[in-house]
């Protein structure tokens, strides 16, 4: 049975302040992320750093992802649009955030930090590494609360007859009818060939849940440099990937070879070489030990 996507996406209005619930999804990846690091530190797994030197390494990485992430979705996903209006990049309350432009934002923090406190840059990776995933889940579930980032149409497909119709999907005159004219267009049934995949529910599952859980349980015990941001590399890239046949791909770059193949996916195939390969190297490297205070 279809669910109708009807959920506003203003979590809280006080006056002309209105707070997102994406906002509020970020936030709480970040708290997650601050009380996991935290306890990592306090466990001695980032040597010589305490608790303002790991405050210093979280601001420096938000920075990272926002600017990255802005940057990387108009240079990935929209470029052209950028050329012909370059103030777009500055409206970001209209969309338009991309994970691999946030990840190389956050390394490229993560160097600067780790330079600056006489670390290898690897050892602070795979420290951050099992930080990432809660915002990646909550993200996504920021995504699905906003009606965006929706998956490809069931109907027709083994999963005909489920799914979630999101009215911003719709075509018109669905799409500029109020909610309860579109509600009760869904109660007759004639809205059922219009049902999507939840696409950012699965990347929540899987890149938030999964591999928050998985990261976790393998950096409980000190692993060899490499490993923890192979590990990451490997399980997003491939959950990536996989999730990449059911979403819908970005209107304005469409499939960019074979019916197929979209840009998450080229993006993310070299994330699960790049795991591979720091798995591999990671037999032979270093393993750092935690500072027991």
């Amino acid at each position: 049975m279809p669910y109708l996507h009807q959920i506003d996406p203003i979590a809280v209005s006080l006056g002309p302040l209105k707070v997102h619930w994406y906002g509020l999804m970020y936030l709480l990846g970040f708290v997650v992320a601050w009380w996991l690091g935290r306890r990592r530190v306090r466990a001695g797994r980032l040597p010589g750093v305490d608790d303002n030197g790991f405050g210093d390494l979280m601001f420096y990485s938000m920075l990272g992802v926002v600017l990255g992430g802005r940057i990387g979705y108009i240079v990935f996903y929209d470029l052209s649009e950028f050329l012909k209006d370059p103030l777009m990049i500055v409206r970001v309350w209209q969309g338009g955030m991309s994970f691999h432009g946030g990840l190389l934002g956050v390394l490229a923090a993560v160097a600067w930090w780790s330079r600056k406190h006489h670390l290898h840059f690897f050892d602070t990776v795979d420290f951050m590494a099992p930080l990432v995933p809660a915002g990646l889940g909550f993200g996504r579930i920021g995504n699905y609360i906003g009606g965006e980032l929706w998956g490809k149409p069931t109907a027709g497909t083994v999963f005909d007859g489920w799914g979630v119709i999101f009215p911003r999907a719709l075509p018109e005159p669905f799409a500029s009818m109020d909610a309860a004219t579109l509600r009760s267009y869904f109660e007759s049934g004639a809205l059922n060939g219009f049902a999507r995949h939840p696409s950012q529910l699965y990347q929540a599952a899987l890149e938030g849940l999964v591999m928050f859980c998985v990261l976790v349980w393998f950096s409980a015990k000190p692993r060899p440099r490499y490993a923890v941001s192979g590990m990451f590399a490997l399980l997003y890239g491939s959950f990536r990937f996989l999730v990449e046949f059911v979403r819908e791909p970005d209107a304005q770059l469409g499939y960019l070879a074979f019916g197929w193949v979209t840009m998450g996916q080229v993006l993310s195939t070299p994330l699960i070489l790049l795991g591979l390969f720091w798995l591999w190297h990671s037999r032979r490297a270093p393993t750092l030990q935690p500072d027991v205070r």
